[in-house]
């Protein structure tokens, strides 16, 4: 399963397009999709973002604990509702759709940070107020 860590910034073409980091890229080589699932966060405002081997895994889970009946089949999470694949292009680059960099508040540059099985992509303004926030909450201690 490939694991995301580190912080990397990198430019934001007038298209929209940013280049994965050459790690986070490394860590998704061997797998089948060649690109990133991503969604806006539900938590703050950021996109989320991971490889199609953790989405398959937890489709799978999903599946193991079984639906009663006939009820309609349910998605794992709500941020099913909002993916999109996004496709490597031959630098590198996945576009960003429109609607996520506007959620986010990304114009020209996009911050990485790896958080495990995840990682985000962050307007690198608004990710230095919110850490900020979050020490002055005591949560960053």
């Amino acid at each position: 399963m490939a694991v995301f860590i580190g912080t990397f910034e990198n430019k934001v073409d007038r298209k929209g397009r940013v280049s994965i980091p050459a790690p986070f890229r490394q860590n998704l080589a061997s797998l089948a999709f060649q690109g990133i699932v991503a969604y806006p966060s539900r938590l703050s405002p950021n996109i989320e973002a991971c490889g199609m081997d953790l989405m398959e895994q937890m489709i799978a889970d999903d599946q193991k604990v079984g639906l009663p009946g006939n009820a309609p089949q349910q998605p794992v999470s709500p941020i099913f509702y909002d993916l999109q694949q996004l496709v490597f292009d031959g630098q590198g680059r996945v576009g960003l759709p429109k609607s996520f960099c506007e959620f986010a508040g990304i114009t020209e540059q996009a911050k990485f940070v790896g958080t495990g099985r995840f990682f985000q992509i962050w307007d690198p303004q608004r990710l230095t107020d919110f850490i900020a926030t979050q020490q002055d909450a005591g949560g960053g201690q």
